[in-house]
């Protein structure tokens, strides 16, 4: 039996900043209403202000042992209720409940009621909800003057609102069948939601008695901070927080003007001789203050629920469409990692924090806080807590699904203990040398190139890696010059050409940049599966909407159903793209789908993979052995793109596709042409001349016969449907010579298949050490921690067993986890 519930609630606790958990405990909470629907009976409402008994049909159904409770954001509902209500404490266990939020999650859709009812198109009065978002303002809160309303003091809003709590649970009845139930059919969502629920109630474990200590410290540098800033201003900006006002002074006074107040910003004025010291000093205290990790520390103290820990941290399928887990509240993947490197210089920091001798023994005491947040974290009397990461796990997946088989060879000879680390392997295998051979420098460069090249980065993400792992990029470029033969290095020349044309240098010296160019070619060579997957999560994709039908390989499964994109994981959770189109006329990408705007948070329309269809089968591109018709080319061929020779990864098939014909080449109406007035769509290019073209010596077009430019060379013809082709990877300028036209490369993405992958990994492993009898309370991004009894036998051996092992559907996947045990935590 299934019953549909929704709760309203009072309280003078903001959920908003303390969780539900903590507002669900707050003395001030109250359930006033539970709207209840049960099976497909009309809707009713429970009014606990009445005083009247729990109803019967309500009553009869909870008691029923095979009852499934729905909620929307049913965390919420379950967790109140079980504070609240005596009759709904038995029933206060996950193993009751669903949650229609966490299905729309499940395929993609959005989170919020409202949203989801919208999309899935049920009827909506946009003037009642309004009125239910007035009244909830006014019933469930206390007013501005603290006055609380009730039944007994507005008798006819009451009314309407226990009318709204009920149409309330007609709506999200409604919604809930009407969600698509792709990742529920296999039976396994609601197993790792009710986990995920288990891990949630029982909480991070604080040391509040330090928690409060360093909220103390904290406020004591923070009014020391602002003294000084007064002092170092003359008394014109009164607190180091005052950002826009530091900036001003600092202008008006000094003439030194700074464009933002960024931690980076700030630092290279530090480092700049020519700033004046009175600048510096300033600058330092901004800084300094800025450091303070006080917010969090308060946080914590306003999470905190009555038995010291902090719930609800954990949000289940958070991210869309990968199903990665989202944090909550105290957003611990955002703690910083820290000064300290033992747990003993942390455990002297926190003896000093409860001497008040931090200031003392410290020169920059807000470090010292931010330092020790994580420590914070700590494992209750008589159990340890066991923290283990899975290594490398993106990296592994991809390599696996692709097929990369010496990566996968190399993954296990290193957790064998007989092979080098996959940073020294990865960068041997682009240079061809001895991994053995590879130094401390070489391998940090081996460490960027592997996290920053793996979902098709180019330079931009390879300077985003690098900066982030303190990567001395000129040293960089120096390295790499003597360690590529000239002709790799002027083969990634060009690409400094089309940086600059497309201002998009990133600041860089042209060796420096060439030298990334490099390092990226080399990656992409050394890895020829993992480019061919792209293409064929590309080729996959664009096929199944264009002709409605699935495509299954064994790499890759994709299905359209019904508009929807479906790409099938491994484990055999899908992940959805509602509404998937191919691109429009106009639309630069290569193919769109309703979802959640990651910016905006609003429900629109996104452009995915970043890449354009392009020319059909039979046309000739210019390749160093001659003309070859498009569909002919391999990895092996470097191509003519108007300027030099490149380097591409070979031809692609996107399916069938409506064309037209532009200057002969039967191509897509999107498709861009080079014209004398610029880049040009195909469907737009009547009344534009093509752009002069040079080709080559010894390549000559006369002669020359496509049998797709038979008929004459109309600029525009009339539309047809045929196969349509690119290149892959084709050279820094993004283009090729196709008799005489131009055309982009294509650009591929699979991060979702392998995020979500590496999160079916981990849920794996959450399943696995809640069966060995671990108590799970948190995990962040791959790592997950846990209780175990302090003198017990379970410990990070069995942890790392149970995330690496017992996985059916992960066969041949190479997998690690390593950790340690511990009072408190950290990053290890």
């Amino acid at each position: 039996m299934k019953v549909w519930i929704d709760i309203e609630s009072f309280s003078a606790c903001d959920l908003r900043k303390t969780g539900s958990y903590r507002y669900a405990e707050d003395p001030t909470t109250e359930v006033m209403l539970i709207g209840y629907a049960v099976e497909n009976e009309p809707a009713a409402v429970w009014d606990l202000t009445s005083g009247d008994p729990i109803p019967k049909d309500l009553s009869n159904a909870l008691a029923d042992k095979d009852t499934i409770l729905i909620a929307h954001n049913a965390m919420f509902d379950r967790i109140v209720l079980r504070e609240c209500v005596p009759e709904f404490v038995p029933y206060a266990s996950a193993d009751r409940w669903c949650d229609t939020m966490v299905g729309a999650y499940s395929v993609g859709l959005p989170g919020s009621l409202g949203e989801l009812s919208e999309v899935l198109r049920l009827p909506q009065d946009k003037a009642k909800d309004k009125d239910g978002r007035r009244l909830v303002l006014k019933f469930c809160k206390p007013g501005p003057t603290g006055v609380r309303r009730t039944r007994e003091t507005d008798p006819e809003d009451w009314a309407k609102f226990v009318n709204y709590c009920r149409l309330d649970v007609e709506a999200m009845r409604d919604t809930g069948k009407r969600i698509p139930g792709w990742n529920v059919r296999n039976g396994t969502l609601w197993d790792e939601w009710r986990i995920d629920q288990r891990i949630n109630d029982r909480g991070v474990p604080i040391d509040l008695e330090s928690v409060h200590k360093a909220i103390e410290v904290a406020d004591e540098l923070k009014v020391h901070a602002n003294k000084k800033m007064a002092k170092q201003t003359q008394g014109v900006v009164q607190t180091a927080q005052q950002r826009d006002a530091i900036l001003k002074y600092i202008q008006d006074t000094f003439g030194y003007a700074i464009p933002d107040a960024k931690k980076n910003t700030l630092q290279k004025v530090l480092d700049d001789e020519t700033a004046p010291n009175e600048v510096k000093e300033i600058l330092e205290t901004r800084l300094g203050a800025s450091v303070i990790s006080v917010q969090k520390y308060k946080a914590m103290d306003r999470m905190a629920c009555r038995d010291g820990t902090v719930k609800g941290t954990i949000q289940f399928m958070g991210a869309s469409r990968t199903g990665r887990f989202a944090g909550r509240g105290l957003q611990m993947q955002n703690f910083a990692r820290g000064m300290f490197k033992t747990p003993e210089q942390v455990d002297a920091a926190i003896a000093a924090l409860h001497a008040d001798l931090v200031p003392v023994c410290y020169d920059d005491p807000n470090r010292v806080l931010s330092s020790c947040l994580r420590a914070m974290i700590k494992a209750p009397e008589g159990k340890k807590l066991v923290v283990a990461d899975l290594s490398n796990i993106e990296g592994r997946v991809l390599a696996w699904l692709a097929g990369e088989k010496w990566k996968i060879e190399a993954f296990k000879a290193y957790d064998e203990g007989h092979g080098p680390d996959l940073y020294k392997a990865t960068y041997a295998r682009a240079f061809g040398i001895k991994p053995e051979n590879v130094d401390k420098h070489q391998r940090q460069i081996g460490k960027v190139m592997e996290l920053a090249l793996g979902y098709q980065g180019g330079v931009g993400a390879f300077v985003t890696f690098a900066n982030l792992y303190g990567v001395d990029l000129d040293a960089l470029a120096h390295l790499t010059r003597s360690a590529v033969s000239d002709r790799e290095w002027s083969a990634a020349l060009s690409s400094w050409e089309w940086a600059l044309e497309k201002k998009a240098t990133l600041g860089l010296t042209q060796e420096t940049y060439v030298a990334c160019e490099v390092l990226k070619r080399a990656w992409r060579a050394a890895h020829p599966n993992v480019v061919s997957l792209w293409a064929e999560v590309e080729q996959s994709t664009r096929a199944a909407i264009f002709n409605d039908e699935n495509q299954e390989s064994p790499r890759v499964s994709v299905y359209s159903k019904k508009g929807t994109l479906l790409i099938r994981l491994r484990s055999g959770r899908f992940i959805v793209y509602p509404a998937a189109k191919l691109p429009q006329e106009g639309e630069n990408c290569a193919l769109t789908f309703a979802g959640v705007d990651q910016k905006t948070h609003k429900w629109t329309r996104i452009k995915t993979f970043g890449g354009r269809l392009c020319v059909c089968a039979g046309a000739l591109v210019l390749c160093r052995r001659g003309w070859t018709a498009i569909e002919n080319v391999t990895a092996e061929d470097e191509v003519w793109d108007g300027e030099d020779w490149v380097r591409q990864q070979g031809a692609v098939c996107n399916g069938e596709r409506e064309v037209i014909r532009v200057h002969g080449v039967w191509m897509t109406p999107d498709h861009p042409v080079l014209t004398t007035e610029g880049w040009i769509e195909g469907g737009q290019a009547q009344g534009h001349n093509r752009a002069p073209c040079r080709i080559p010596d010894g390549y000559a077009t006369d002669g020359v016969t496509n049998p797709r430019m038979a008929g004459g060379r109309a600029v525009r013809q009339a539309r047809r449907t045929e196969p349509v082709y690119d290149l892959i990877n084709c050279g820094p300028r993004h283009r090729f010579v196709v008799l005489g036209e131009e055309g982009p490369l294509i650009v591929h993405n699979c991060e979702n298949i392998v995020q979500g992958t590496a999160r079916d990994i981990l849920m794996a492993g959450l399943i696995n050490a809640e069966a060995a009898g671990f108590e799970t309370f948190m995990h962040v991004h791959d790592e997950i921690v846990a209780l175990a009894p302090k003198d017990g036998p379970l410990g990070v051996d069995d942890m790392a067993r149970c995330m690496t092992t017992g996985i059916d559907w992960a066969c041949g996947l190479p997998l690690a986890a390593a950790g340690f045990e511990a009072e408190r935590y950290r990053k290890d």
